[in-house]
């Protein structure tokens, strides 16, 4: 007999959930790429964190206010389903299970093969050839081994990592702030002052940089899944994800700051993938600082472990419902684990796809030959999730009659503003390469829709 959930957590532990699911490994990876893009411009790169910090903030809050309608509803191709239909939530829920999820979860397996290197080898560190790439699919096959045999375990180093990903951020956050002011060289306010490259396009810059802050930003959607469990949900679940998301904002720019009173930003955008590494080095000693980046490590890792929860399950949530390819086949149960078998090596041989993609197009020289193709699954896949949300918006306005006129019109329509901002500042930072990726877009959608229809039960 199924039990409802318990109305068990307040604001606080509520607030907390909310930063501890967003909080990830992509404020490490991205705030490197954000200082590149805007040729050093420190300001323009907390504008990018603000800009991308309050689309979240929007976006959430009015995911909340529709969650508190739907208690029964649990991400993002629940809430399409209940607001806009089966069909339409049928083809989120596919695009999330084999280009979203999957891009994600294989950067997350790449990015501490990444840093792993950097620790051992320093700036000798090749993150582009083969060695990498052999660590990076090794994380994902062990990340994936935990999850599939023994679910217990994983969920318990999920806790673990949330609380110890978040010591790198706040410690550099804190020290490297205070580092950057009170040295003699005066790095933090130089960093302020100067701009590396002059020359880059402002609005290139803003957009390339707010694109990049969806990665780190991203998880909020999975947030507003807690609903059911929290007293009073209908204030809880706002006030949670908006003081969360605020805090969240919060870190993510006080640590881009806290990197800037490292190093000199020229220096950090010369140092490339050791930057992070050098800036923790600089402040709090090479062996103290080291430490602290294992920490980035684990952080990483933490992530992925979550990502992979999510993956191992995304096509069994679908044939759960009667739906996509081999349905009776991806629904089946392991009865000693309790996990979809199918499913989940279904989801990982996806992720081990996109990584290839991945290392094609943007790590090595095969790039060059793939021209439209070569786009950034890091990031695209990320951003076409907010052109998605707006249909469940507008039926948000169109349906939810009994919500007040803030929560009703005003929360969505800044929503739909914020979703279509993300959009076009992929399609103007990406240019050309938006292209290829909206015709392999449409080809795997197009795959996806040829299985839409329930299939009855044999």
């Amino acid at each position: 007999m199924s039990q409802k959930l318990q109305k068990k957590y307040g604001l606080f532990t509520a607030i907390a959930m909310v930063i501890g699911i967003v909080v990830g490994s992509g404020v490490f990876f991205k705030a490197e790429v954000i200082l590149n893009a805007t040729g050093g411009n420190l300001k323009m790169g907390i504008l990018s964190w603000l800009i991308g910090g309050l689309i979240m903030i929007v976006c959430a809050y009015t995911f909340a206010v529709l969650a508190t309608r739907h208690e029964k509803v649990n991400g993002v191709v629940a809430y399409a389903e209940s607001t806009v239909g089966d069909t339409y939530g049928y083809m989120v829920g596919w695009f999330v299970a084999t280009v979203y999820a999957p891009c994600i979860t294989m950067a997350l397996a790449w990015l501490p093969a990444r840093y792993t290197l950097v620790l051992i080898y320093g700036a000798e560190a090749d993150i582009t050839g083969g060695l990498c790439m052999t660590l990076a699919l090794f994380y994902l096959v062990a990340t994936y081994a935990i999850s599939c045999l023994s679910p217990i375990l994983a969920g318990k180093l999920q806790v673990a990592e949330t609380v110890i990903k978040l010591i790198p951020l706040l410690l550099m956050a804190v020290v490297g702030t205070i580092y950057g002011l009170a040295n003699d060289n005066g790095v933090l306010v130089e960093n302020f002052r100067t701009v590396v490259d002059p020359s880059a396009s402002p609005a290139f810059a803003l957009f390339r940089a707010v694109c990049a802050t969806a990665f780190a930003y991203e998880g909020w959607i999975v947030a507003t899944s807690i609903n059911a469990e929290l007293k009073d949900a209908k204030k809880t679940l706002p006030r949670a994800l908006i003081l969360g998301s605020v805090v969240i904002v919060a870190i993510y720019i006080l640590y881009y700051i806290g990197i800037a009173g490292a190093v000199p930003n020229a220096e950090m955008m010369a140092d490339g993938q050791t930057g992070a590494k050098n800036a923790f080095a600089h402040v709090f000693g090479r062996i103290m600082g080291t430490g602290i980046f294992v920490f980035v490590i684990i952080s990483c890792l933490g992530t992925l472990n979550g990502l992979m929860i999510g993956t191992t399950r995304n096509l069994y949530s679908l044939a759960s419902r009667g739906r996509g390819p081999a349905p009776k086949m991806l629904g089946q149960i392991d009865e000693h684990t309790n996990m979809p078998p199918n499913s989940a090596v279904l989801g990982l041989l996806l992720c081990a796809v996109w990584m290839l993609f991945f290392y094609c197009s943007q790590l090595c020289g095969i790039g060059a030959k793939m021209g439209i193709f070569a786009f950034d699954p890091t990031e695209l896949p990320i951003i076409t999730l907010y052109p998605l949300y707006i249909p469940i918006f507008i039926s948000m306005m169109k349906n939810e009659k009994e919500l007040k006129p803030f929560g009703r019109f005003v929360a969505p329509v800044l929503a739909i503003i914020g979703s279509l901002f993300m959009a076009f500042a992929a399609g103007y930072a990406h240019k050309e390469k938006v292209i290829g990726y909206m015709i392999v877009f449409a080809v795997v959608m197009a795959i996806g829709f040829a299985f839409r229809k329930v299939k009855k039960k044999a």
